[in-house]
């Protein structure tokens, strides 16, 4: 089991993220990107009989690390229903909320779904395989005025409006199917130097599209916030800017657009603190280890 779950994902700032809980014994917890079950493995290992963990993902293919253990439930869903879940199973208040925002190892190196750059796969990019709206809906379906706002929005790409003008005239002739398709089109507006990172900014935007992403973000850290009990422990890892704005709103303000709210008086409201003085990152041999783990930036923020 150990082998294919470091297949699955290699957990990232995994020590870090879980001492950010500061878990009690006799709590309740949520993982919200269950996954290989590396962070899941370490909260449960931190509980005594009388504590629980509700662990989300919403990919079938992720049940197969499920961990045999009573004090865990698994909810095959996307995070952003952890309100409605929680009600179902009687919770009212929770002790903690881990959510590891990456996409997993496993996505990126099954070539039939469609993540990674070093394939020419099917353009699919869903993380629920239940959904049916892919990549290539997006990009065959998308007026290019909404493509390119897409490009721009989730990709922050200056090249945005080139780029789906360019899409747009390629699909009049025939649909793009696959990744090699789609790489194809933009070769020519891809700068040489920065080549793969751009193309992964296009493949990041359209996989954040696809799956809702940032609305999904928004809804879970939502329902987190009116759910965490007084000290509950928000411990979110981001590994870019947009999923990172919205965490540290949240944190900061208690909405995403962090308008931070007075009182009569002038003191700011905001039903969180934040838990150190500075943001965690992983240290270089984590990085050398796991070089996914590059970008990551770990938040924690304590529920007053």
């Amino acid at each position: 089991m150990s082998s294919e779950v470091e297949t699955y994902h290699v957990p990232v700032l995994l020590r870090e993220s879980v001492d950010g809980l500061n878990v009690r014994p006799d709590g309740i917890y949520v993982d919200v990107t269950f996954g290989g079950g590396g962070h899941s493995r370490e909260i449960l290992s931190r509980l005594g009989t009388g504590g629980h963990l509700y662990s989300f993902d919403q990919d079938a293919d992720a049940e197969k690390n499920i961990v045999a253990d009573e004090r865990m439930t698994f909810v095959r869903s996307n995070f952003r229903y952890l309100k409605n879940w929680m009600r179902y199973y009687g919770v009212e208040k929770i002790d903690g909320l881990l959510a590891d925002l990456g996409v997993s190892s496993h996505h990126f190196d099954d070539a039939s779904r469609g993540f990674s750059l070093r394939f020419d796969a099917p353009l699919d990019m869903r993380m629920n395989q239940r959904a049916t709206h892919t990549a290539a809906d997006v990009l065959n379906g998308y007026d290019e005025k909404r493509l390119a706002d897409v490009l721009y929005y989730y990709g922050e790409l200056k090249t945005a409006r080139r780029m789906a003008a360019a899409i747009a005239k390629a699909r009049a002739d025939k649909p793009l199917r696959s990744t090699g398709d789609l790489l194809q089109v933009l070769q020519p507006l891809l700068p040489r130097e920065r080549e793969k990172k751009e193309a992964a900014k296009v493949f990041q935007a359209l996989r954040i599209e696809v799956n809702r992403e940032m609305d999904a973000l928004r809804e879970m850290l939502l329902a987190a916030t009116e759910l965490m009990a007084s000290g509950g422990r928000l411990s979110v890892i981001t590994y870019h800017s947009l999923e990172d704005r919205i965490v540290k709103n949240v944190m900061k303000a208690g909405n995403a657009e962090g308008e931070v709210a007075q009182d009569f008086f002038g003191r700011v409201e905001t039903p969180f603190r934040a838990v150190g003085s500075k943001l965690i990152t992983p240290t270089e041999e984590e990085i050398a280890r796991n070089p996914r783990s590059r970008s990551a930036k770990l938040r924690i923020a304590e529920k007053r």
